[in-house]
């Protein structure tokens, strides 16, 4: 939605940006009677972190599916609140976004499972550990029982910020990027009708792809030919790869 994101406080005078804080209340006197004092603009980010702290507490005493499903509902929680345009501008498909995308699908599949072997545990506990700071563990590390999970939440952080990019080109029109989210959806939309069970290569594919369109549209000396080039990697025989 469009935001005058320039605010002050009509009790206290305090100034402040609701981009920062993602609130129009004042946040040196609390007042919600404020108003905007610029001209609005597209933005959908949030302000909040990605706080898995209780998760961590939970590992001291709790078993790990009740650790997996308090970690899952803080990505959840951070995931729904996020969003890839700030001030008009168009942000990049980050890694803590990813990272935290992947926590919720993974901590959501071991929350439900009777047993969880070695494997998957050491797995959500290195994502666990490094989601706030955007680490994910490699894709050769993802095991057979959590590549479905792996990549349904490709899938769906590519989904979330395909919806933002084509708000923004509503504003700013590029034909090419347009086409080429075409073809990413159709790869998404595949996969996931696969449930997610392709190779952990191939999810990383279609992430790097979806990063290469929003690195070129937010950098005008980046070419789009670098996502054409990763679609075509991810399948050689489609030919619809934006051209």
């Amino acid at each position: 939605m469009k935001i005058r994101g320039e605010r002050e406080c009509q009790r206290c005078g305090n100034r402040w940006s609701y981009y920062e804080t993602g609130s129009v209340a004042c946040p040196d006197c609390g007042s919600q009677r404020s108003v905007g004092l610029e001209e609005r603009r597209e933005h959908t980010a949030g302000a909040e972190s990605l706080d898995l702290q209780p998760a961590r507490e939970a590992l001291e005493s709790e078993p790990l599916t009740t650790v997996a499903r308090v970690g899952a509902k803080a990505a959840a929680e951070f995931v729904r609140q996020y969003g890839f345009i700030h001030a008009g501008d168009l942000q990049a498909l980050d890694s803590v976004f990813l990272a935290a995308t992947e926590l919720r699908h993974v901590g959501t599949e071991l929350a439900r499972s009777i047993r969880v072997d070695e494997q998957a545990e050491a797995y959500f506990l290195a994502l666990l550990d490094g989601a706030k700071d955007g680490d994910r563990p490699s894709p050769a590390a993802v095991p057979d029982s959590l590549c479905s999970a792996h990549g349904l939440a490709a899938t769906s952080a590519v989904d979330d910020y395909r919806r933002d990019v084509i708000r923004y080109l509503e504003e700013h029109p590029d034909e090419q990027a347009r086409r080429v989210l075409g073809v990413i959806d159709d790869h998404r939309t595949r996969i996931e009708a696969l449930d997610g069970n392709v190779s952990p290569g191939e999810a990383e594919a279609l992430i790097d792809a979806t990063r290469a369109v929003g690195t070129a549209l937010r950098d005008e000396a980046t070419s789009i030919d670098k996502a054409r080039e990763l679609l075509d990697e991810l399948d050689p025989n489609d030919s619809r790869s934006g051209e």
